[in-house]
């Protein structure tokens, strides 16, 4: 078993023991449909790559409990930017 799990740290960042499995679920679909792993890890254990995920913040679910990944947004910082063309 992969300690991690073992752990309250990683209960507590997702917000609960039923939110940790919805979202390893969640993920866990979407990597056997193909999407790519978010972490670089060196082991092909799918477990270990969403363990690592969430530890790292590179996954997380929203508030409809719809899995998101830090690839859904862009970079975070910086000045907003305007349509000028718009105005």
């Amino acid at each position: 078993m992969i300690e991690a799990l073992k752990e309250e740290e990683i209960v507590n960042k997702v917000g609960g023991r039923f939110k940790l499995s919805t979202l390893i679920q969640k993920r866990m679909v979407a990597l056997n449909a193909g999407a790519r792993p978010l972490v670089n890890i060196g082991s092909d254990d799918k477990m270990e790559i969403i363990v690592q995920e969430i530890l790292q913040d590179k996954i997380f679910l929203d508030m409809s409990n719809e899995l998101r990944t830090i690839a859904n947004f862009g970079p975070v910082g910086g000045p907003p930017e305007f349509d000028f063309d718009a105005i």
